[in-house]
């Protein structure tokens, strides 16, 4: 019997679409984090997740620490809910959130905030009571530099030690607490191992980061004493970035769930761990059945590596002319033939977190039971998009 073939019998009799978390994939992809992190705490990664029972089922699991929010709303709620630990890994200009998190002494502990230049602590200087001691970490640029080509995404505009030591300067004399320094490497974390040229430019990458990180926290330390947080790496670059005694940190989340796009890497594998469901709504064709819903496309840049994918029953694939809609989805394929209406199909979306934005829950499924369904962000009437 294969997972979907579980799946299926679990949620007998309920209806289409809803999505799945299967509980024993996502236990067995967070044990594998911890394997590839090499004894670094990780840090998870919610907007992969965006499902408060899961986040604090994967923060009670050995080998993660801390959350990685990507709002400041979001952390302000996740520390109201209990959770402690609540990095911001993007900038915020939410100036109600800012001045609620300076009135608030418990999130002032333990919610920290990104900055990435003298202009975000100038703004954050005008924008929050004076004097509020805020926690921040400096995000510094760990993209690759070949000539005019930069490898990686564009996030901070400060890079070396000496512009790092200016920004640590510019936040401590604003009264921030500098706290800490974060290194994404998209380019090692975010890129499947499709090619040769991609495996040098994740080797070349790594091993500049490692000499660049050594010297930013150096200069960095200089001006502000010592760091808490070190962040660095992603699901797709733990057992690279994990080896550099620099960092104090991992972070991940997309692992825990499976989505298509680590579908190819060399070093690992994750379980789909997170799927949707829906139903057959027309047979036009023999060889064609048509699903209700279903276009849950995925950010970034525009292809069929954005697309949901099928994931049972095998041989069905979408047609190119309509592709994944936003209230029907035909699929093509010799598996069509023996689908009525009414049965389902399974999907796996391209990204972690993004398919919680369309489900009020997910049920959670062990083995072929159902043991609960608990609410997505969505679910508990938040939106932090």
């Amino acid at each position: 019997m294969t997972r979907a073939d579980e799946w299926d019998r679990a949620t007998k009799g309920r209806s289409a679409p809803f999505a799945v978390v299967d509980l024993d994939a996502f236990d067995a992809n967070a044990a594998d984090l911890v394997r590839r992190a090499g004894g670094l705490p990780i840090r998870v990664a919610s907007k992969s997740i965006r499902v408060r029972h899961l986040l604090e089922r994967t923060l009670a699991h050995g080998g993660y620490a801390g959350v990685m929010a990507y709002s400041l709303p979001e952390a302000l709620w996740l520390v109201g809910q209990g959770v402690r630990d609540v990095f911001v890994a993007y900038p915020t200009t939410d100036r109600e959130a800012l001045v609620a998190l300076a009135q608030d002494e418990l999130a002032l502990e333990q919610v920290s905030i990104a900055v990435d230049s003298v202009e975000h602590v100038d703004a954050l200087r005008r924008w929050l009571p004076a004097g509020a001691p805020v926690r921040v970490v400096v995000d510094i640029d760990a993209s690759l530099r070949i000539g005019p080509a930069h490898l990686g995404v564009r996030r901070s505009p400060t890079r070396s030690p000496r512009r790092a030591a200016s920004v640590a300067k510019a936040a401590r004399d604003a009264s921030l607490r500098v706290v800490g320094l974060m290194f994404y490497d998209a380019q090692i974390a975010g890129l499947p191992d499709s090619s040769p040229v991609i495996r040098r430019v994740k080797a070349r990458s790594d091993a500049s980061l490692r000499r660049r990180r050594t010297a930013v926290r150096s200069a960095v330390e200089e001006v502000v004493g010592p760091l808490e947080i070190v962040n660095g790496g992603g699901t797709g670059s733990l057992h690279l970035t994990g080896q550099d005694p620099t960092l104090t940190e991992l972070a991940a989340g997309s692992g825990l769930v499976g989505p298509t796009l680590f579908d190819g890497y060399d070093d690992f594998r994750p379980q789909p761990a997170v799927a949707f469901a829906l139903p057959v709504v027309r047979r036009p064709a023999r060889d064609i059945v048509t699903c209700f819903s279903g276009g849950y496309i995925a950010s970034g840049p525009a292809g069929d590596s954005r697309v949901p994918t099928v994931h049972h029953p095998e041989g069905l694939r979408m047609i190119g002319a309509e592709g994944a809609g936003e209230v029907q989805t035909p699929l093509r394929g010799k598996a069509a033939r023996d689908l009525a209406i009414g049965d389902r199909v399974w999907f796996r979306h391209a990204k972690a977190g993004e398919l919680a934005e369309r489900f009020d829950e997910y049920v959670v499924i062990s083995g072929d039971e159902i043991v609960d369904v608990v609410p997505t962000y969505r679910g508990e009437g938040t939106n932090f998009g």
